[in-house]
């Protein structure tokens, strides 16, 4: 028997599942009160999916508020659309703009490897492709536990297969992004996804339901019982250590990459064509999420008849309708007299299209069944005002013990030349190639740069060589022994990186994971990273146009590294003058170290990979300097006086030479002064390494002097010797460094 709202109406009493499905008592009670009765299993459903902290954000909103108290009128001005929106949307100029996000698909891809990472890509394109944008390419921050663990050795394979078939199947090339291993990460792996996409600024589309008598249609693929319970259960609760690895395997969803291409074809061609008054993807909540979300950002109601929509198994009931996240389905706001047009494109492309309600002058969400009303809501309730909770926030006892535990005392190498070998070989700061090599990285033509460069970079205008560049960062390590300080030394690298490559970084996009928000310390790691971020942002000028949190990131009680994860979008007027990440094969070229090096090892991959150990306090960035070292290297692409650059990060100066050279297939010899572990391992941000043509030497330093950035000389471009070499210390051989470098990850995974 359906549950209608006649029978919830006479039947006060009758349990229900609540709990069951991830509400609280006081937030069942909350329902009640809303309706005036109990919830009917359609509604119950719709308000537990929906009010799930993945998808109303009710322990971070308290904080997320933050990012809009600290972004300026003048940070927003080149913004379309923000925070709130299916993506970021940022103007590029000559009528270009350019929408991002990244998001995550974790607990999924632990329970199921290949889909839970594929249905990670293919959401995250449809987000983008909501904002009336074509995707271009995608991003994969990804992290895992031990890199020889058996369960890092079950679920790696499972999810780069998954990423690099999705994206491999969309056509999109996958530019960028990082594999990071940690203990923290066991059996709580990371799959975060970034889709970036363009479109021409008048083509902005947004998620609303409005103009009384408009049509609501379904189309894509059919819906099915696949990723029921997703975002109510599987995305908003901590894994037990008992859970078997395919308890939840039916919240998983089930992607199919070529329903979703001719989906991206289909709706590219009715937005061109002007038909489409509001869009809404279907991923986490489905349905629910997609009706709540436009009726509520409309100017009216919404009637939607539910045995309407398309499906793929029998005898589904109105909630399992409504929850399920079945794949590659989109729901279209349009005018009657567009929806003949609108259903001959969908003829067209072979998508299933279907009118599956209307747009009403009421302020209700009513859905019935079989002519049954089994909703009765009013929308904002569901997709807006949610419970919001102020969680308990503490310093953890031991950050004070963990900080004071610095790296001073440990043994430093007797042997500096062999461990940047042994470091090269290290499992964080290993070649990728085992993993980049299954994605298609250069498809469409449209890539510029792609991993292991510092950043992705992709071509937007063909006429005129307008592009993008993106980077991904987050040190897990650093945010652990100082959220705010991590945070923004996230930022910094993910700036510089960009900036390294010529682009001028304009906008930011989060996807931050922590564990439990009932644990009063992961909410105060969480506090002061959003923090950190926040004040980041403001203090480059560059605004946060979106994002996501991921929270329960833990097993048990052991909860994962804080990582929120920082992707910044830099914008080039002509990819042709991108700087390379690699040296060129000009002999006598400059090697010149920018910034200033410190002792600083807290929470350094030196410590980490050596020692096994984490404490003290991480580099401290200098968000000023990073600014200025940005506009340098902007300066240094724009003028031709840098032939190519390379950040320093994890592994310090060290692991910049070995991968500069092997990048660019070229030798040099290294020259340095003080002690050298420190020159080398040491991690200390706003730095980067450039190599600038002999001829154009005396211009790039005189500007830095004149503008009072650091720089020395540290070698030279020596393609004769096939090596590394570093006075005082040797040489190394290139096919060697090349061994240890790329040899780690396949003698692992292979």
């Amino acid at each position: 028997m359906i549950d209608t709202v006649k029978n919830a109406e006479s039947t006060p009493d009758q349990e229900q599942p609540y709990k069951e499905l991830g509400l609280k008592d006081d937030e069942y009670a909350r329902i009640k009160e809303i309706l005036g009765r109990r919830p009917t299993d359609a509604e119950l459903a719709m308000y537990s999916v929906m009010w799930s902290e993945h998808c109303s954000y009710k322990s971070s909103k308290v904080h997320l508020k933050y990012f809009g108290e600290t972004t300026t009128d003048g940070m927003r001005s080149k913004m379309l659309a923000g925070i709130g929106e299916n993506a970021g949307v940022v103007d590029i100029g000559d009528g270009w703009a350019v929408t991002f996000k990244v998001e995550s698909h974790n607990h999924p891809s632990y329970v199921e490897p290949y889909q839970g990472a594929a249905t990670g890509v293919g959401g995250i394109v449809r987000d983008i492709l909501a904002m009336g944008a074509r995707p271009l390419a995608v991003m994969d921050p990804l992290r895992f536990g031990k890199p020889d663990a058996e369960d890092t050795k079950r679920v790696l394979p499972g999810i780069v297969a998954g990423v690099g078939g999705y994206g491999n199947c969309l056509g999109l090339p996958n530019i960028g992004g990082e594999v990071v291993f940690d203990e923290s990460y066991q059996g709580n792996p990371l799959v975060n996804a970034l889709c970036v996409g363009a479109m021409r600024v008048e083509d902005l589309h947004l998620a609303h339901a409005s103009g009384t008598g408009n049509k609501v249609i379904l189309y894509g693929a059919r819906t099915g019982l696949d990723g029921i319970g997703g975002v109510s259960v599987l995305a908003s609760e901590t894994f037990d250590d008992s859970v078997g690895k395919r308890k939840k395997l039916p919240s998983v969803q089930v992607g199919d990459p070529f329903t979703e291409k001719v989906l991206i074809e289909c709706s590219l061609e009715l937005f061109e064509k002007g038909i489409v008054v509001g869009i809404q993807d279907l991923g986490g909540a489905g349905l629910s999420c997609a009706t709540s979300e436009l009726a509520s950002a409309g100017d009216g109601g919404m009637h939607v008849w539910l045995e309407r929509v398309p499906l793929r198994a029998t005898g589904m009931t109105p909630a399992e309708i409504l929850s399920s996240e079945s794949q590659e389905r989109m729901c279209a706001v349009v005018e009657p007299a567009n929806v003949e047009a609108f259903m001959e494109v969908c003829q067209k492309w072979d998508v299933i299209a279907t009118e599956i309600g209307e747009v009403t002058d009421g302020d209700r969400l009513v859905i019935t069944f079989n002519d049954e009303v089994v909703v009765d809501v009013p929308p904002r309730t569901v997709a807006h005002e949610g419970p919001v909770y102020n969680r308990a926030i503490q310093r953890p006892a031991d950050q004070d013990e963990l900080q004071a535990n610095t790296p001073d005392s440990l043994p430093r190498p007797e042997n500096v030349l062999a461990l940047i070998k042994t470091m090269a070989a290290s499992p964080n700061l290993a070649s990728k190639k085992w993993v980049t090599q299954q994605y298609d990285r250069y498809v469409r033509g449209g890539t510029v740069l792609a991993q292991p460069s510092d950043s992705g970079m992709i071509r937007i205008d063909e006429e005129t060589h307008r592009g993008v560049a993106l980077s991904t960062d987050c040190n897990g390590r650093y945010t652990k022994l100082d959220p705010y300080e991590g945070a923004r030394l996230a930022l910094a690298e993910a700036y510089r990186n960009v900036a390294a490559t010529g682009a001028t970084p304009v906008a930011v996009t989060n996807c931050l994971n922590f564990g439990s928000p009932e644990d009063p310390a992961v909410m105060w790691q969480f506090e002061q990273a959003v923090k950190g971020l926040a004040d980041g942002c403001a203090e480059l000028g560059i605004p946060v146009t979106g994002g996501n949190v991921s929270f329960y990131n833990q097993t048990g009680s052991t909860a994962i590294l804080p990582t929120p994860v920082v992707g910044v979008l830099g914008v080039i007027d002509d990819v042709r003058r991108r700087i390379p990440t690699g040296i060129g094969a000009e002999a006598g070229e400059t090697l010149l170290l920018l910034g200033e090096t410190r002792e600083e090892f807290g929470g350094s991959e030196w410590a980490h990979h050596v020692h096994g150990h984490l404490g003290g306090l991480p580099p401290k960035a200098d968000l000023q300097r990073e600014k200025l070292l940005g506009q340098i290297l902007v300066a240094g692409s724009r003028d031709g006086m840098v032939s190519a650059a390379h950040d320093l990060a994890e592994g310090g100066l060290a692991q910049a030479l070995v991968e500069t050279c092997l990048i660019g297939e070229t030798g040099a010899r290294v020259f340095l002064s003080g002690d050298l572990f420190t020159e080398l391992f040491s991690e200390s941000a706003g730095r980067v390494l450039v190599a600038v043509p002999r001829t154009e030497e005396q211009r790039f330093t005189d500007m830095c002097t004149a503008r009072a950035l650091p720089w020395r000389k540290v070698g030279v471009v020596d393609p004769e010797s096939n090596a590394l070499e570093i006075q005082g210390l040797g040489e190394l051989p290139l096919d060697e460094l090349r061994e240890a470098w790329e040899g780690t990850l396949p003698a692992l995974f292979d």
